[in-house]
């Protein structure tokens, strides 16, 4: 049975914060080292600590009991994967529509996550205390496209930090229906749950107290007919966020079950050719590497039931 593991040492920062001597003591990310904190699994001296924030004063003996990585509900399965690229510290991967990011309610395996705990093994370090893989972002289900996981607690960190300050580049392709304005528009709004339908998000008003802040950035890149191929650059990243901004000036995704309706126009195409899902695609992601610190950049082809869609509908 896997015992805890006790890190001591001598904190004589002065004037640093608690847990950011901690981490760099320990060798534990930031996040975790709060977590810990708040188990009262870290002590100074004799007296457990409870506040991450604190500064530290005379030169103090620390001590920090972690316990095992708890097993990963979720369990491996040889699912392939299209990898684009993978160091120690992350993986990047080209999710097909139809995966399922997480395990949940409906989707208990099948999912990415099942096909990560069995392709990185003994690699994947626990993360937060568990043993799975480092989901920082997702993408819906029916989006195929660009998706990062780290496979260490630094790089956990320093990607959710980067998602978290909006400074990760997200550029995505989709189809929708009609005609949007000729050049780029930039969309700013609030996103929430709707009132009307808890399952799905909605553009609130501007004074709400609800939601969050959202901002795409929408280009016409080719008028198709009946429908457009447009790109969308995420400043900011809410669920559903490209299908709620693009249905919230009458340009709703092609496919989408939630936000629209295909124009009449398409649905017998759309039938023909059996493309039944938000016609979305996450063709590049950029960010700073959180090992090497540096500025990494990727991309993923349109994948083929998408590109069938773009060439019907160019003729």
């Amino acid at each position: 049975m896997a015992t805890d593991e006790v890190i001591t040492g001598v904190l004589d920062d002065h004037g640093a914060r608690l847990d950011k001597a901690l981490a760099e003591a320990s060798g534990l990310s930031r996040e975790r080292i709060k977590a810990l904190i708040g188990e009262g699994r870290v002590a100074l001296g004799e007296t457990p600590a409870t506040s991450p924030s604190a500064k530290l004063g005379a030169a103090m003996p620390f001590t920090i009991t972690v316990p095992p990585a708890a097993e990963a509900q979720a369990q491996p399965q040889d699912i392939p994967l299209t990898i684009v690229f993978e160091d120690e510290h992350l993986i990047v991967i080209d999710k097909p529509a139809g995966m399922v990011v997480h395990p949940a309610a409906g989707n208990p395996d099948g999912t990415l996550v099942n096909a990560l705990l069995h392709h990185c093994g003994d690699s994947l370090s626990g993360i937060g205390g568990v043993a799975r893989p480092g989901i920082v972002h997702r993408i819906d289900k029916d989006t195929s496209g660009l998706l990062v996981v780290a496979k260490t607690a630094v790089a956990h960190e320093g990607l959710a930090a980067q998602f978290a300050d909006h400074s990760i580049h997200r550029r995505y392709l989709a189809v929708c229906g009609g005609h949007p304005f000729p050049g780029e528009q930039r969309i700013e709004t609030r996103i929430g749950r709707s009132d009307r339908n808890r399952k799905k998000m909605a553009v609130l008003p501007d004074d709400s107290s609800r939601g969050k802040h959202a901002v795409t950035h929408l280009k016409l890149l080719k008028k198709l007919a009946s429908c457009a191929l447009i790109e969308c650059r995420l400043e900011t990243g809410r669920t559903h966020q490209v299908r709620v901004h693009c249905a919230s000036i009458g340009h709703a995704l092609i496919g989408d079950p939630i936000y629209g309706r295909a124009p009449a126009a398409l649905r017998a195409l759309l039938k023909q050719t059996g493309f039944n899902r938000q016609a979305l695609h996450a063709a590049q992601l950029g960010f700073t590497h959180p090992g090497s610190g540096e500025t990494c950049s990727f991309s993923a082809p349109i994948p083929a039931d998408m590109q069938e869609l773009i060439d019907e509908t160019a003729r």
